[in-house]
């Protein structure tokens, strides 16, 4: 049986503009990735050779010691563990918050709503470390200092999340909540079984930058406790020190140890986070 020929269409040359386009990405991702790369050739390296000056990429001799000394020097899985803990309860809280405080804000009215938005949206004009203070005074206060929730709390304003979802919040049509109230469903039933399912998206971009800026907090962890039993991965890297100085394969080393969980979350999550930017309405702004 003969059959008509199959004619292969030619691959298409790239044009000047994608060549253009992937030359830029490479290079752009070149630039965020030379630091990575450093650090780990760097932690690859003896103490004695990373602290040269001039400093050059490659180890002369290639060698762990500096992980193998930040296990046995460093109390690393508590710090590990020190992290999740606070960076996942800021996450839970954050979440919750951020849910009911966006849709009240884009479903319900009251008196004062306009004003009460406005102060919440004040929190993304002042910086966290302005506030540092006043907040280490409040903590101590309420006896909260050296203890998780002294670690946490303080880290649940988040006025940013609101926002996202608030304007997320926005965008969904009230007819579907209006058929749910018509069918007899109540506030919270509607929030729960329409409006959640729906925020999925924002919802999971929402935990995902929460749980990266918990995770990477230096400066309140580092205000609020003096507990070595209690120091988070930032700080406890941040002790890789001896009486010669820094250690600088060991705190490249470290770094890289901080870095991998949020790697993780991103290779794993990056649909999400990219979804959940484009249904919130901030992707053009």
């Amino acid at each position: 049986m003969s059959g008509t020929p199959v004619r292969l269409k030619p691959r298409s040359s790239w044009t000047p503009s994608q060549i253009v386009l992937t030359l830029t990405g490479v290079a752009v991702s070149a630039v965020f990735m030379a630091p990575i790369v450093a650090a780990l050739l760097t932690s690859l390296k003896s103490e004695a050779e990373a602290a040269e000056i001039p400093p050059h990429w490659l180890p002369g001799v290639w060698t762990g010691q500096a992980w193998s000394s930040l296990w046995e020097t460093g109390n690393v899985t508590n710090w590990f563990l020190n992290s999740l803990v606070v960076s996942v309860c800021v996450t839970a809280v954050v979440l919750v918050v951020s849910a009911l405080a966006g849709y009240g804000f884009a479903r319900t009215e009251f008196r004062g709503k306009n004003a009460l938005l406005g102060l919440v949206m004040t929190g993304l004009m002042v910086s966290p470390a302005v506030l540092g203070v006043p907040l280490f005074t409040t903590v101590q206060q309420m006896g909260m200092v050296d203890t998780y929730w002294g670690m946490i709390l303080p880290q649940c304003a988040p006025a940013a999340m609101v926002y996202i979802l608030y304007k997320f919040f926005q965008g969904i049509p009230r007819e579907l909540e209006e058929a749910a109230f018509i069918d007899g469903a109540g506030r919270w039933r509607v929030f729960f079984t329409i409006v959640v399912p729906l925020a999925r998206p924002s919802l999971a971009a929402v935990g995902i930058f929460t749980f990266i800026a918990s995770w990477n907090n230096f400066l309140w962890p580092y205000m609020v406790t003096n507990n070595p039993d209690l120091m988070t991965m930032p700080n406890g890297i941040a002790t890789v020190m001896n009486s010669y100085g820094i250690q600088w394969a060991q705190l490249m080393a470290g770094g890289l140890m901080a870095g991998l969980p949020l790697i993780v979350v991103f290779v794993f999550f990056q649909r999400q986070i990219v979804a959940g930017v484009a249904h919130t309405g901030l992707a053009g702004q």
